[in-house]
């Protein structure tokens, strides 16, 4: 009889979690369910993902298939005899090894859990940590240039001595490190939910608040400046307001709205810093006095302009 690598069936790690094992055998049986799959082998293969998250999804048959696989290195394809004082200490008796029986079971299956009944004592499955939470939270863009500490309030749900469904406020206070990006996740640890073998771990998501001055694309930066036009046409210094602090930048001449020019370094810091790129956005000044609309009608008339020439 050949061993069976339940993990590998699977796909997943020795040390994957509960959801972790629920979730890939949730895909791996919509994939290969007889009714939707053209798999030649579809109901074998889902045959053997019953039999095996019949194992891993089930605490003490976990505990009991891993205990075997600590004592000795089998491999999938394996010969497979169960050694003969297998199961001393695991089940109580009845069934396949005191868990109640498996239809679905296979020969390796009915041999490994056979062995574990012999009313010998149960074994308790170990202690589980609490589930980790999500959640997100909002910072500005300047959070990430220099680090920053922001208070959050979480809304969680508990059981009260009445074993009732309760929420309650949580009031944290986060350190935002320099140089997150959106879609990053901070760790809390011991911030998630209770557990018999300790509180499992907050994962916050970075997420950037709008704004129309700024669009973020990982670590590059672009920033929208409003320029006036004779800053275009006849170019010169100015001083733009970056995330990062007040820069003197040089404007070419003859520039028009929408050029677009490269900060390097400037961008948000880490390993490996991103550009800050300045998206010029000529600002005409308004009609609003006479001296104004004089100044745009001398130019309507000296400079016989025509945007659209040519068009």
């Amino acid at each position: 009889m050949e061993y069976k690598d339940y993990y590998q069936t699977l796909g997943v790690a020795k040390t994957a979690t509960e959801d972790e094992i629920k979730k890939a055998y949730r895909k791996l049986v919509r994939k290969y369910h007889p009714d939707v799959s053209k798999e030649a082998d579809a109901q074998h293969k889902t045959q053997e993902l019953n039999e095996a998250y019949g194992v891993l999804g089930d605490a003490e048959k976990r505990a009991a298939y891993d205990e075997l696989g600590r004592g000795h290195q089998y491999r999938a394809g394996q010969e497979f005899r169960p050694p003969p004082d297998w199961g001393r200490g695991f089940g109580n008796g009845g069934g396949a090894g005191g868990f109640g029986g498996d239809a679905m079971g296979s020969d390796f299956f009915a041999d490994l859990f056979a062995n574990l009944g012999g009313g010998g004592r149960r074994r308790q499955a170990p202690p589980r940590r609490g589930e980790d939470s999500h959640a997100s939270i909002t910072i500005d863009l300047a959070d990430s240039y220099h680090g920053a500490t922001r208070n959050i309030t979480l809304t969680v749900a508990e059981r009260d001595a009445q074993d009732r469904i309760v929420t309650r406020e949580r009031n944290l206070s986060v350190n935002i490190p320099k140089g997150v990006t959106a879609g990053q996740q901070l760790r809390l640890s011991g911030q998630g939910q209770p557990g018999a073998a300790g509180p499992g771990d907050l994962y916050l998501e970075i997420q950037f608040r709008p704004n129309a001055r700024y669009r973020i694309d990982g670590r590059d930066v672009y920033e929208t400046v409003p320029v006036a036009p004779w800053e275009l046409a006849l170019g010169g210094e100015i001083d733009v307001a970056t995330p990062s602090g007040k820069v003197n930048v040089t404007v070419p001449a003859a520039s028009q709205t929408g050029r677009k020019l490269r900060l390097r370094g400037r961008g948000i810091p880490g390993k490996e810093t991103g550009d800050l790129y300045l998206l010029l956005e000529v600002v005409l000044p308004p009609a609003t006095s006479d001296k104004a609309r004089e100044l745009y009608q001398t130019m309507a008339r000296e400079l016989a302009f025509n945007p659209r020439a040519g068009g």
